[in-house]
């Protein structure tokens, strides 16, 4: 099949140094996405998107400018803050919110309706290392992703960091600058370093 030219559009984008508005060229992924009407952006295209062909958006996917996104999943009407990282094989329901300088690793599941605040961690080894007894730079083969879970509804307050391979229950809430090492039970509020329970919500 005949590929597409590449197509340029205008963009209202600043170059910093010059002061003067800018046109770039369109690449692939963001192409695809648009054709697909799969995603909103805050503007019209920014190169600081950097959205890999393999990221499956949902509808009315908000996106703001400086996020690396490649190999996920975002649901319908989720909002992807500045800043934010989300890497392979993670997975973002609907109608979430990510906010700004988040990290979101391989191996988190985020349902509904979650609500990540600013610079919040996630992780997905606990015993990571650069490098193997032999001296050999790690990669994938050599480590064992461990996954981890935020159900429905839940909220996580800014600069909290998740340790991996627990759930956060659902409606749950995590304060802010929390260090989070195991389970959250569904409709409790957990602060501190490690988290304690430390109020039950009502249903």
């Amino acid at each position: 099949m005949e590929s597409k030219p590449e197509t340029k559009i205008p963009t209202q984008a600043l170059h910093r140094a010059t002061g003067k508005t800018v046109s770039r060229q369109m690449r692939p992924a963001e192409r695809l996405l648009r054709e697909q009407g799969q995603v909103t952006m805050t503007d019209q295209y920014n190169p600081t998107q950097l959205i890999a062909p393999d990221v499956r958006l949902g509808k009315n996917v908000r996106i703001f400018d400086f996020v690396n996104l490649y190999g996920c999943q975002i649901g319908d009407g989720s909002k992807i803050g500045t800043f934010v990282e989300i890497q392979k094989r993670a997975k973002i329901g609907k109608k979430c919110k990510i906010s700004s300088h988040t990290f979101i690793c391989e191996g988190v599941t985020i349902q509904d309706e979650v609500f990540v605040g600013h610079g919040v961690t996630f992780t997905n080894d606990l015993f990571p290392r650069a490098v193997n007894e032999d001296g050999s730079i790690q990669t994938d083969d050599d480590w064992s992703c461990i996954t981890t879970t935020v159900e429905k509804g839940a909220s996580i307050g800014s600069g909290a960091t998740l340790l991996c391979g627990i759930t956060i229950g659902e409606g749950a809430l995590i304060g802010a600058g929390s260090v989070v090492t195991k389970d959250v039970p569904s409709q409790t509020v957990v602060v501190g370093n490690p988290a304690k329970v430390i109020k039950t919500l009502p249903s």
